[in-house]
């Protein structure tokens, strides 16, 4: 409708507890009243701007409600995070009246049924306890003591250290068309133990694939050029892509590191030749530069002595005992042009 905003607000929180979104969407008129703004700031609600719907997702009547995709998502959120929150206390009265067998079961066999009630949970694992298939409130255990029922308790250990594996060399086309081969190395651990057992199978094979099909599409969209020279921007890259791709997995992923790019033997043997090519010419222009400042110093010095007789002497003095330093059987001693004229003479 013209001349109406939408506010919609999205609120998420995550821990050891399961994730919780609630959304909240009004509709505010810019032809209401200045009284019934300020009586809405006061928190008194006009009759026609009730609230109406329950649960995570509330919208004021006499407007529409948020788009489909949105009330899906945030709908299957809220009954999760219920799912989750509220699995021991759903289970029935069957449920009930097994948990209450195994509990006298547990009180008769005493003590011996201490021993299979106790379970130790070490420093780096959590237990995610299932009572009757569902997972007990209060999400994961540990580290330390904690208590299970015989007979309908189970319980599932997640280690949650740093995992490391090697991306194995994936064939990819870049965006200039150039086949190159590359690997790398992904760290990542287990943030949350809960949705890491109920929302997945099996968390590490699939972060696998996920880190394999995300090298090959984040490499696809940049040329050579930058696949060799911003290693660290493609990886950073990477790592945002699959921590936001397994956040709903518990999952987080530290770091990811390319560690090698092999090219085509034809393209490499090109590259090289490049390279070389590009080494000679570099050559010749400090050659060049070189020679070019040596003839410049060789006028200078020409210049000199031309104004001074006595630095040609001094530099023939120079130049015989550089001659005579060296081990030579012959040595040739130079005769200035006055003397051979006098010799001449004679």
């Amino acid at each position: 409708m013209f001349g109406e905003c939408s506010l919609y607000t999205l609120e998420t929180k995550s821990g050891n507890a399961p994730w919780k979104t609630c959304l909240r969407f009004t509709r505010h008129s810019p032809y209401k009243s200045r009284e019934g703004v300020e009586a809405e700031q006061r928190g008194h609600r006009p009759a026609q701007q009730q609230t109406a719907g329950t649960g995570p997702l509330r919208h004021t009547r006499g407007s529409s409600p948020p788009p489909l995709h949105i009330r899906t998502a945030v709908c299957y959120g809220y009954r999760q995070r219920r799912a989750l929150e509220n699995s021991d206390s759903d289970i029935g009265l069957c449920g009930w009246l097994l948990v209450s067998l195994s509990i006298l079961l547990m009180l008769v066999t005493l003590p011996v049924s201490v021993w299979m009630c106790i379970k130790i949970v070490k420093e780096y694992e959590r237990a995610i306890i299932f009572r009757l298939g569902r997972i007990l409130r209060g999400g994961a255990k540990g580290p330390g003591l904690f208590f299970i029922l015989p007979c309908t308790d189970s319980f599932i250990n997640v280690d949650m250290r740093t995992i490391t594996f090697d991306i194995p060399p994936q064939e990819v086309l870049t965006k200039d068309s150039v086949t190159v081969s590359v690997d790398g190395v992904v760290y990542y651990r287990v943030q949350n133990a809960t949705l890491a057992v109920a929302n997945i199978t099996n968390a590490d094979a699939a972060t696998r694939l996920l880190a394999q099909t995300t090298l090959r599409n984040v490499l696809g969209t940049k040329n050579l050029a930058e696949i060799l020279s911003d290693r660290e921007e493609i990886a950073h890259s990477m790592q945002s892509t699959l921590d936001d791709a397994t956040d709903d997995w518990g999952i987080k992923v530290e770091r990811v590191e390319i560690k090698d790019v092999k090219l085509p033997l034809q393209l490499q043997r090109a590259m090289a030749a490049e390279a070389e090519a590009s080494r000679e010419a570099r050559a010749k222009v400090i050659a060049a530069e070189g020679e070019m400042n040596a003839s410049r110093a060789l006028k200078e010095a020409s210049l000199v002595i031309a104004e001074s007789p006595s630095a040609l002497q001094l530099r023939y003095l120079q130049t015989l005992n550089t001659i005579a330093a060296e081990k030579n059987s012959t040595i040739i001693f130079p005769l200035p042009l006055e003397m051979m004229q006098g010799f001449i003479k004679h």
